[in-house]
């Protein structure tokens, strides 16, 4: 690239930054600071949701089956017992959440997750699975109904499990009160195929059972207390209650909840560090094509980049009127 600049050719914006910036050594400089600080080993999850780039494919950034081979490429040499998790990510797959913490779990006893901004849907289960979540006054959790990509006569939808099940039953209402409705709602119904109602019960049932699951083998083990992994997976599943998939969850009412809850500002030095492998890492997505991170402290990184094309813009040609003939010169005098 430094060759291409001398040769003054034109460089890409982002591959620019990324030669005047060391993000990589920059983001694990912290992250081995976190280390230093707390003597376990630290993994760094993050995908760049909040500031996505334009065209991003939402599977880049998502919690999918995929991102087992990132953890068993960063964890290949972290001595086994504890970790820290730094958790950034809008969610994805139950399933492959699911797979994820019984990969963690079969080498970690003892795991806490530190959530810097936000860990929503998926993720906040997967957070659920830990023996102690860190947030901060500025840290997020998310509910955990589940949702489905429908495809739409308007385009692919985003759609709750939760609103297809009470859309449906209030067409059987509607339509056994007046079946002149029924031609309105098979329109709308049509859309949703046969089987859509039954997997979304299903995946409700899978959602609140995994997490109620990991909340008694793991934060609650050994709690006396009136609080179950059932009470605290119900809660955050309650659709109804949250109106939309993407409300966030302070500390305080995660707490509400039953879930064991540290203050991120307990501990200022470890605050400053957390903090600044996410600020690190923002700064990696805004300045390189990378969308998602996975790394360890060691420096071992699987990181998935987003296929850009800079295609050059062409500058339309307008013609040019042609130039008015020059008159000839009159003659001058005759030359000696």
């Amino acid at each position: 690239m430094r060759e291409r600049l001398v040769r003054g050719e034109a460089v890409p914006p982002q591959a620019l930054s990324q030669l005047m910036v060391d993000f990589d050594g920059v983001r694990r400089k912290y992250l081995a600071r976190v280390f230093s600080l707390t003597g376990r080993p630290v993994i760094l999850y993050a995908g760049n949701w909040t500031s996505p780039k334009p065209g991003l494919d939402p599977d880049f950034v998502s919690i999918i089956p995929e991102d087992i081979q990132g953890l068993m490429e960063v964890m290949h040499g972290v001595p086994e017992g504890s970790v820290d998790l730094i958790l950034h990510s809008p969610g994805g797959s139950p399933e492959a959440a699911g797979s994820i913490v019984s990969y963690l779990r079969s080498k970690f006893q003892d795991v806490r997750v530190f959530v810097p901004h936000a860990a929503m849907s998926a993720a906040t289960m997967l957070a659920c699975s830990a023996n102690r979540i860190v947030m901060g006054k500025h840290s997020f959790l998310g509910p955990i109904d589940p949702q489905f990509i429908i495809q739409t006569d308007l385009g692919r939808r985003l759609v709750p499990a939760y609103a297809i099940l009470q859309q449906f039953e209030l067409a059987k209402k509607e339509c056994a009160e007046n079946p002149a409705f029924a031609p309105a709602w098979l329109a709308m119904l049509r859309q949703y195929g046969p089987a859509l109602i039954i997997q979304c019960r299903l995946a409700q049932e899978l959602a609140v059972s995994l997490v109620a699951q990991w909340l008694d083998s793991y934060m609650l083990h050994g709690s006396s207390g009136a609080v179950t992994g059932a009470s605290i997976a119900a809660k955050l599943a309650d659709h109804a209650h949250f109106k939309s998939h993407s409300r966030f969850i302070d500390r305080a009412q995660a707490r509400e909840l039953g879930l064991t809850i540290d203050d991120l500002e307990a501990d200022q030095s470890l605050q400053d560090a957390v903090l600044s492998v996410f600020h690190a890492t923002s700064h990696t997505f805004n300045g390189t094509p990378c969308v998602k991170i996975i790394e360890n402290h060691l420096g071992k990184t699987f990181a998935k980049q987003q296929q850009q094309v800079f295609v050059p813009q062409q500058v339309p040609i307008r013609p040019v009127a042609p130039a008015a003939p020059i008159p000839a010169a009159p003659p001058g005098p005759p030359q000696s």
